[in-house]
């Protein structure tokens, strides 16, 4: 199936969009193929403030009004508790807000970005998608992440080339409890990171201890700064440790 003919089967949709590379294509697509598309971006604990910010700037773009949901999910206790499949629950009550406000909007049909590269055998997250009957086109039609950069890229869009960023969450050790507190800590850490100049990175943490892990390829600068890095980090953390295997 071409993206085309599912547009044409679902000419109204609704859009889960994060500002990410997958979901970003998506909106341009619809938009391409003639469909009367609302993108939603779902502003929780678990988003930084860059990923609005990149929603605003496509969807701007592409001259579509963005919705944005503010939603709490650290007041759902399962998914403040961390258990190993947390991801299942947060999609279940990101999901569940997002098809609320799109039914009340006239949408019956919600898609999302999930693409063919993206492997539902360890995602308990898209389980839950499923479960939910989200349609995800870009996997439907057999579309890659390498399709999509590819597409954006020659279609203009900035985030042709923006690297993969899973939620704040997931840099926090399953069994370890969520907080506020922990999440802005890893916001802040990152984007001290990103202001030196590191890229496509995480900072993990583990019950005070903080590993921070960036591609191979920017080791030797990040042990270069590691005293600085640290210095910064330990205001958050008790330990702070540059992962030696990269990421």
């Amino acid at each position: 199936m071409e993206l085309q003919a599912f547009f044409q089967r679902h000419p109204k949709v609704a859009l889960a969009f994060s500002g990410g590379t997958d979901s970003s294509y998506l909106l341009y697509a619809a938009t391409a193929c003639g469909a009367a598309v609302r993108p939603y971006f779902v502003r929780s604990q678990f988003q930084p403030a860059f990923e609005l910010q990149d929603a605003e700037r496509l969807a701007g773009m592409l001259n579509v009004p963005l919705t944005v949901i503010e939603l709490d999910v650290l007041a759902c206790g399962t998914v403040a508790e961390n258990p190993p499949n947390r991801c299942y629950f947060c999609k279940q009550r990101i999901f569940s807000a997002l098809t609320a406000r799109a039914r009340a909007d006239g949408y019956d049909t919600l898609i999302d970005g999930t693409n063919a590269s993206d492997d539902s055998g360890d995602r308990p997250g898209m389980r839950a998608l499923e479960e939910m009957g989200i349609q995800s086109p870009l996997r439907l039609c057999g579309i890659t992440k390498d399709d999509v950069r590819a597409r954006s890229r020659a279609a203009g869009l900035f985030t042709w080339d923006k690297p993969s960023y899973a939620c704040l969450a997931t840099r926090i050790a399953a069994g370890e409890p969520i907080t506020a507190e922990k999440l802005h800590a890893v916001e802040a850490s990152e984007g001290f990171l990103y202001k030196l100049g590191f890229s496509d990175l995480r900072v993990r943490v583990d019950h005070g201890t903080a590993r921070v892990q960036v591609p191979r390829a920017q080791l030797p600068a990040a042990l270069a700064q590691r005293d600085k890095i640290v210095e910064q980090l330990r205001q958050y953390y008790d330990t702070v440790t540059i992962d030696p295997k990269g990421r």
